[in-house]
């Protein structure tokens, strides 16, 4: 399987960047819990070294949990990497919907790193288009989790973080199976969702939701 690679990072850094910054979300198609996005600030000092214990840094969605949270706390870890985490409950969510929900927390994110942002920056955004109020300078990727290192980072470490607030939230809201799926709409979340009906972190504006209200 083909990992995501350095050489957009390298090739921007080498044309006078002194910062990139890959960006990515998870939880878009969650029935409950919040979309959490991360935003990962590398340098040329990163990028200059071989970071074996890295190998195999990919999409979050392609990693065991293990593997996920192994990756997270060794990147976590860097000191040459700068990382700020933002999300948007599902109460936003359903007042913007989720797309919108989801850049605002993207927006909120790299807005976090601005101390580190005197260097001269570039942002890369998982996805078709760039973050609206932003004056950093973007560049949009589809599926640039798959292709690019610096959002694959980002996507590790937003979802072992989101994982975490839902299993938080298991304890909070017994019952729903939050631990187990994280809030994706599984069959067994599906059954428990009509069972229990919808708690305080599902969103209403989500169809299998709205139609139990």
């Amino acid at each position: 399987m083909r990992v995501p690679h350095k050489t957009l990072e390298r090739k921007l850094l080498a044309d006078g960047y002194g910062q990139v910054v890959g960006v990515d979300e998870v939880g878009m198609g969650c029935l409950a819990g919040p979309v959490v996005v991360c935003a990962v600030a590398l340098t040329n000092a990163f990028y200059k070294r071989s970071h074996k214990k890295l190998h195999g840094v990919r999409d979050s969605k392609m990693l065991l949990p293990r593997q996920r949270e192994d990756f997270a706390h060794r990147l976590m870890s860097e000191k040459d990497l700068v990382y700020a985490l933002a999300y948007s409950h599902p109460k936003t969510i359903d007042k913007i919907n989720i797309y919108n929900a989801a850049r605002q927390a993207m927006k909120k994110a790299v807005l976090k790193l601005k101390p580190n942002l005197n260097l001269k920056s570039i942002v890369l955004v998982d996805g078709k288009t760039k973050i609206k109020g932003l004056s950093t300078e973007q560049t949009p990727i589809v599926k640039g989790d798959r292709k690019v290192f610096a959002i694959a980072c980002a996507s590790i470490i937003a979802k072992v973080y989101r994982d975490k607030m839902m299993t938080k939230y298991a304890k909070k809201f017994p019952g729903y199976g939050f631990e187990k799926h994280k809030g994706y709409g599984t069959k067994e979340h599906q059954v428990q969702l009509v069972k229990l009906g919808p708690c305080p972190i599902h969103r209403r504006s989500f169809a299998p939701v709205a139609k139990l209200i």
